[in-house]
């Protein structure tokens, strides 16, 4: 059976790499680590200190300082490789990570799939003839000798390539070795790594020439697999599902990326983002999971595609396209209160959780301040919460533990109370229908900008009848529109009356709903 020697270079995030490592190897498998030269001692000895009594843990023995486009991060993971060759004598493959990353497949499916055949899984084009690299400088990358990086001394990057242009100094690609170009994030069998390692002693022609080259990350390993392996035994692609931009710039993974992730044909995603803590935790606790089945689609790269190419012709949709055909969830109950008076509701759903112990949320698509759990930033904006409005009801169901849901939303978010009721799971809406008061029109005029401190008494008494019949005007819009489960409970009936329509809303006992609906002040001003 397959055991994994991970590799990972990482450079922040100390209680993640802990947390990553130790998932890793609660499964048999074993991680080198390197930790970049440049991050703060402290956090080093954090990380080695917590996982100093974990047999399946090894540190590179030299920490180096990695830059970005860099020979060493080249340096830094032969450093880990060799450590993990050293100290894992029955890892049977080598698997490149980086702090970024993160399982989607269980431990279980991972060893069956490297068992299913004996090969490399590395990206390797050639790098000449393929199209791999979308933008900036190609073969420039090689001929010319990088001793500066573009990203932070830039004009010693350029003009220390255009001299060498100048004075004709371009050089030879070593004759026996045909470049290739591919992935960073691969995983290679240990008869591989040891042909790699073997030739790094011996080939040092080889070596000078990829420790000036540009992006050597992108090219060494992807050359000396294809120059090592016969081709029969390299399958040309990566385990690690990442997706682009045209510009080159990664896609970050969030909480609600669970099920997109897990119906990729790939072992693991990069790059998750620091936010994304349910989705780390959902996606630890899968890798554990010996049942875990999977239904892989694969549709990721080309739905990613086919949406940012309807963005550039400006018919971008509105929801991210890993949603347009989401659910709650067929078992999930929503609930929804829809009041004009928020006020009100809110004394509702505080009553409401006093006497069923149900999650309740205020208006979340209304108020900005609505006391939310962090959901890895999908919360964090109103902007946020209604175009991913179904990915943040999922995620707050999984956030509660629950498959009952109280929320309130105001008469006029038509559009959501369309969207929610639409969905398999069930829906319910309660709608409140309050006495509206000459003052308490008054005041929402003022409160929504209508009216002001000076505004004369003659201009107020014009603007009541519109203000209420505006009013009453959402309200016919929610009755017109036909909603299964709406139930309409008036400040004008008993609290006998009300709670008929609380307990068939709620779906609890009687005296439970009489309780909610005998409410002191709950309609007070």
């Amino acid at each position: 059976m397959a055991k994994i020697a991970y590799i990972l270079l990482c450079h922040k995030d100390p209680d993640a790499i802990i947390g990553q490592a130790e998932m890793l190897t609660a499964a048999g498998d074993c991680i080198a680590i390197h930790f970049d030269a440049r991050a703060s001692a402290t956090a080093y000895a954090r990380i080695r200190e917590a996982l100093a009594d974990n047999p399946n843990v090894v540190f590179a023995k030299k920490r180096i300082k990695c830059g970005w486009g860099e020979w060493s991060l080249v340096q830094a993971t032969l450093h880990a490789v060799e450590a993990a060759v050293e100290a894992f004598p029955r890892a049977t493959h080598f698997y490149m990570l980086s702090g970024d990353c993160a399982a989607i497949k269980s431990a279980k499916y991972a060893h069956d799939f490297l068992d299913a055949e004996d090969v490399d899984y590395i990206e390797s084009f050639d790098f000449f003839d393929s199209d791999w690299i979308k933008t900036g400088i190609k073969e420039e990358r090689l001929i010319y000798r990088h001793w500066f990086n573009e990203r932070n001394r830039k004009w010693l990057f350029y003009a220390s390539m255009g001299l060498q242009k100048r004075l004709g100094l371009s050089r030879p690609i070593p004759p026996d070795i045909q470049v290739q170009i591919g992935s960073q994030w691969w995983c290679l069998r240990r008869r591989t790594i040891e042909w790699i390692l073997d030739f790094t002693r011996r080939r040092r022609d080889v070596m000078r020439f990829f420790r000036t080259t540009w992006i050597p990350d992108e090219t060494f390993f992807q050359t000396l697999v294809r120059h090592l392996v016969p081709e029969a035994e390299i399958r040309t692609r990566t385990l690690t599902f990442l997706m682009f931009t045209d510009y080159g710039m990664p896609q970050t993974f969030y909480n609600d990326h669970y099920d997109l992730l897990l119906s990729q044909d790939f072992l693991f995603a990069r790059k998750i983002s620091p936010e994304a803590v349910t989705l780390k935790q959902r996606l630890g606790a899968l890798y554990s999971d010996d049942e875990a089945t999977f239904q892989i689609s694969n549709e990721g790269r080309s739905l990613f595609k086919f949406l940012t190419g309807r963005g550039r012709i400006g018919r971008r949709f509105a929801m991210r396209f890993w949603e347009t055909e989401s659910t709650l969830g067929r078992e999930r109950e929503l609930m929804i209160v829809v009041c004009k008076k928020w006020h009100v509701a809110k004394r509702l759903l505080d009553r409401i959780r006093q006497v069923t112990n149900m999650p309740a949320i205020e208006y979340l698509f209304n108020e900005e301040a609505t006391p939310l759990p962090d959901l890895g930033g999908i919360q964090s904006t109103m902007e946020k919460r209604h175009r991913h409005r179904r990915a943040l009801m999922r995620m707050l169901f999984d956030y509660y533990e629950t498959d009952q849901l109280i929320v309130c939303m105001d008469p006029a978010n038509l559009d959501l109370l369309q969207d929610f009721c639409s969905d398999r799971s069930v829906t319910r809406l309660l709608e409140v229908q309050c006495v509206f008061t000459d003052d308490y029109l008054i005041g929402h005029a003022m409160r929504v900008g209508l009216a002001g401190e000076q505004t004369p008494l003659e201009t107020l008494e014009r603007l009541l009848p519109t203000i209420r019949s505006d009013m009453t005007f959402e309200s016919d819009r929610i009755r017109d529109a036909g909603f299964e489960n709406h139930f309409t409970m008036r400040e004008s009936d008993s609290p006998d009356e009300n709670a008929a329509k609380i307990g068939r809303f709620l779906d609890i006992p009687p005296d439970k709903a009489l309780e909610i609906a005998r409410t002191d002040y709950l309609f007070a001003d």
